[in-house]
């Protein structure tokens, strides 16, 4: 019973407040999710403009930041998550600019 009992008992004191951040997030995070997968399965950066992929993923990080200093459970979360996916593909989005690859 112990840990998903206490899963469980966590869900329930849950204000509505961030139960409505954990949806928010959960969508916004899990939509990104799809195209980041075929951007590293096909390596092709060629749609993805260099300096805005710089802005979205330091924005992110220092989203996931903010959630962290501020104890805000959603931001921190979605945007952590966010930021992995973000990362590889700017890594990508990189080496095919140093590979002169588009």
């Amino acid at each position: 019973m112990g840990r998903w009992h206490n899963i469980f008992w966590y869900a329930m004191n849950v204000s509505p407040t961030d139960a409505l951040g954990y949806v928010a997030a959960i969508l916004t995070t899990s939509s990104f999710i799809p195209q980041a997968v075929q951007t590293l399965r096909t390596r092709d950066t060629s749609g993805i403009s260099l300096g805005m992929y710089v802005m979205f993923t330091s924005g992110v990080v220092i989203w996931a930041l903010f959630g962290l200093v501020s104890g805000d459970g959603p931001v921190l979360i979605s945007n952590v998550i966010t930021a992995v996916p973000a990362g590889l593909i700017l890594h990508r989005k990189i080496l095919n600019r140093e590979r002169r690859i588009p």
